[in-house]
């Protein structure tokens, strides 16, 4: 996330006030409970289309635990490069959710996600709700909708939709449009759209390579500089528990 610099008075009430709900649902302590996690190297770290190191390497990690009820938290974290004066060097994202099957086909996810930047000297965090719709595991829609979109103070949509093509039990190509509904008067522009497509391969479990080019329009030049957006390819090893 490439943000702004601005005070926030609502976001961590409401993220506590959600974290007490979630316990107060949580599955009782004897119900099992699933644990996984994912650790990543990666050539450049891209979010939404954008750099968020300047296109150097980055060293990502996570951890979830899951209840049979669907309902799970999970924190991950990633080093970043901002502005010089934002100080900024990590990221940390703490999600409260619940994810289910509806069917056979279809599952659902609902979440809120806190994104927060702990080395900073200024206020960059912010909290989104997101939900997404997957079908048959190989196709999915999601949105995300926050009133501190990107760290201003302004609203933004986020609408993706993406696919995964099987090859065989090791490779598949994904690929994934969304376009970002942003406040055009603190951006300057109606927001921005972007695409991608990878080739995974899993040559060795749990460890996967993942190559993906990425791709935004003009408007998130204009949004983020000609340094952050535009064509880029993206490299990473991952690893999951």
């Amino acid at each position: 996330m490439v943000g702004t610099f601005r005070a926030r008075e609502t976001a961590l009430p409401l993220v506590t006030s959600l974290c007490a709900l979630a316990l107060a649902c949580s599955p009782a302590r004897s119900e099992a409970a699933d644990f996984s996690g994912n650790a990543t190297l990666t050539s450049d770290y891209v979010w939404r289309g954008s750099t968020q190191t300047h296109g150097d390497p980055a060293v990502q990690a996570g951890f979830k635990v899951a209840g049979e009820s669907g309902f799970y938290g999970s924190i991950w974290g990633s080093s970043v490069e901002f502005a010089p004066e934002t100080h900024a060097s990590s990221e940390l994202d703490f999600t409260l959710g619940w994810s289910k099957a509806l069917s056979n086909d279809w599952a659902l996810d609902v979440n809120i996600l806190r994104y927060q930047y702990p080395s900073t000297t200024v206020d960059l965090n912010w909290t989104e709700l997101n939900s997404t719709l997957t079908y048959k595991n190989n196709y999915w829609a999601s949105l995300g909708w926050s009133d501190e979109a990107l760290g201003y103070d302004a609203s933004g949509t986020y609408a993706l939709v993406g696919a995964k093509f099987p090859v065989n039990d090791t490779v598949r190509f994904e690929a994934a449009l969304a376009h970002y509904f942003l406040d055009d008067a603190v951006v300057a522009e109606d927001g921005y759209t972007h695409g991608s497509v990878s080739a995974v391969w899993t040559f060795h479990a749990p460890f996967e390579v993942r190559v993906t080019a990425h791709g935004t329009d003009s408007n998130a030049k204009r949004i983020f500089g000609d340094d952050f957006a535009g064509a880029r390819i993206e490299a990473a090893l991952q690893a999951s528990f």
